[in-house]
């Protein structure tokens, strides 16, 4: 297409739509088998902490999808601490998908971004040679002020990484539902509620990413 009639045809398109087509990553993936086996790895979010067990958000999303997920959220996981814990979880299950959400309490006990990142990088990098099917959850940087003021932002670095290891990022879950106070348990976990809109949000992203 010549370049005049490709500004022809966009001159007539609003400029917000532009962008957002530019912004969009589509995926060429095909969505995964309605039973398909995913796992879950995480920290106490994932877990499910400051709510019944049946409220977690792995067994919510398992029930929107009907995937069959295997919640391996641990409270007080770090970063580190899932790059030991992934290996041995793979190797004892075949998985058609891998969902990280990880590093909220490296960000709370002062771990630098970089050793985070680093951490992050290995576990998609690991997680890809078991399945292309790979998210990477982003988790909000720790501010009492910005919570207080529901307005939680992620920490750029999980961008960093999705892309970098061309895992698909699955942004905003965690903050906007941690910005809620209604949401919330504590100041940093969700209550069954919040959890509920956790799997509801990444049900639609998943979906949005063709994975379902």
């Amino acid at each position: 297409m010549k370049r005049r009639h490709l500004l022809h045809l966009l001159a007539g398109v609003p400029a917000a739509a532009i962008l957002a087509a530019c912004g969009k990553r589509k995926s060429s993936a095909a969505a995964l088998k309605p039973d398909a086996r995913v796992l879950a790895l995480g920290d106490s979010l994932t877990f499910g902490y400051g709510a019944p067990p049946e409220a977690a958000w792995p067994v919510k999303l398992g029930e929107l999808t009907g995937w069959q997920i295997e919640n391996a959220g641990l409270n007080g996981d770090t970063s580190a601490g899932a790059l030991e814990r992934l290996p041995s979880l793979l190797a004892a299950g075949s998985y058609d998908a891998v969902l990280i959400g990880i590093g909220g309490n490296d960000m709370l006990r002062g771990v630098s971004p970089a050793a985070t990142r680093e951490n992050l990088a290995v576990l998609v990098s690991q997680a890809r040679a078991h399945t292309p099917y790979v998210a990477l959850l982003a988790t909000p940087s720790p501010d009492a002020m910005r919570a207080a003021v529901g307005s939680l932002s992620d920490a750029l670095f999980y961008e960093e990484v999705a892309k970098t290891g061309q895992a698909l990022l699955v942004p905003n879950v965690y903050s906007s539902v941690l910005s809620d106070a209604s949401l919330r348990s504590d100041r940093i976990h969700a209550n069954a509620e919040g959890y509920a809109r956790v799997a509801q949000q990444l049900a639609d992203q998943l979906k949005a990413a063709g994975w379902r």
